[in-house]
């Protein structure tokens, strides 16, 4: 298990600014659901003094995007227009005290986020769906832009640092060498062609972020067979509902193909500004009964075939 820090936590389990915006005057979108991914932020901003006055947040992904998302909106509110822009992903993760490389992406897509949303506010063009000839990794919609801005602001020198500050390449892995061929360029403009010592264990990004600990390995858990691993998953479920219809919502189990848990949200959770923080608490608990990552997707995402 990744090892999180407590501000980390904080901002996934009480997220501050999550839902919809009504006033909000700037809009930015990033990502894709059926990727895993996606952030919609959402800012009200004061046209005579450029004063962010408001910021709220939608998201869908894992417990440290909600708690980036949550954490940039706690960043920016009243800051100006321009000061907002300052801000990299660099600065939302060392606010959260670190993150965990392999979820570093989750700050850099709170970063691009926000670029969209001040793009959107000052009338400018954003593209996040970007032409065919101009995408690096398809499978999450990585163009080259994405990745020299990550390069440049992380000092990131290797693929599987890029990979976990973007995604680019974590899929079918087609696009590694056009990845390195990318990140080349990056390091020649900058002079710093040589891959720089590889951080000790635990550490993100540059020494200007908190490192966290490194965690002791635990000893590898015996691999569940394909009955116990079901019976594991309706367990986890079975665990969380009680909390969950305390509220007034309810989750089912309904298809389990691979990694992808698939359930339904049911009665106050149905369609709730919320209901991606609970598609990720089962997430979380179906991660930590299995001791394997699993993602957990709403049954509308299930493929046509299945079920």
């Amino acid at each position: 298990m990744w090892n999180y820090t407590d501000k980390v936590k904080e901002h996934f389990f009480n997220p501050k600014n999550s839902g919809v915006l009504d006033s909000a005057n700037a809009v930015g979108e990033v990502g894709s659901i059926t990727c895993g991914d996606a952030l919609r932020l959402m800012l009200k901003v004061d046209p005579d003094t450029q004063i962010i006055l408001d910021a709220k947040f939608q998201t869908f992904g894992c417990g440290s995007a909600i708690a980036s998302s949550s954490a940039l909106t706690e960043m920016i509110i009243g800051k100006t227009v321009d000061e907002a822009l300052t801000l990299t992903n660099r600065d939302i993760a060392e606010y959260l005290g670190g993150l965990p490389p392999e979820k570093m992406h989750c700050s850099v897509m709170g970063a691009e986020a926000l670029r969209a949303a001040i793009a959107n506010y000052k009338g400018e063009a954003w593209e996040d769906d970007h032409e065919e000839g101009e995408l690096v990794c398809k499978c999450f919609g990585i163009d080259a832009a994405m990745i020299e801005r990550a390069v440049t602001v992380n000092g990131l020198t290797t693929l599987e640092e890029v990979t976990h500050y973007t995604k680019a390449g974590g899929s079918c892995q087609t696009c590694h060498e056009k990845i390195e061929e990318v990140l080349e360029e990056v390091l020649a403009k900058t002079g710093a062609l040589k891959p720089a010592a590889k951080h000790a264990p635990g550490t993100v990004g540059l020494d200007a972020i908190k490192p966290l600990e490194p965690k002791a390995e635990p000893a590898a858990a015996p691999k569940l067979t394909n009955v116990q691993r079901m019976q594991a998953i309706m367990s986890a479920i079975e665990e969380m509902r009680p909390q969950i219809q305390r509220d007034g919502g309810d989750v089912e189990l309904v298809d389990i193909d691979g990694k992808d848990i698939y359930v339904r949200l049911s009665g106050a959770c149905s369609g709730c500004s919320q209901s991606a923080g609970t598609m990720m608490g089962v997430q979380m608990k179906l991660v930590e009964k299995l001791g394997e990552f699993v993602r957990v997707k709403p049954a509308s995402l299930m493929p046509a075939h299945a079920g």
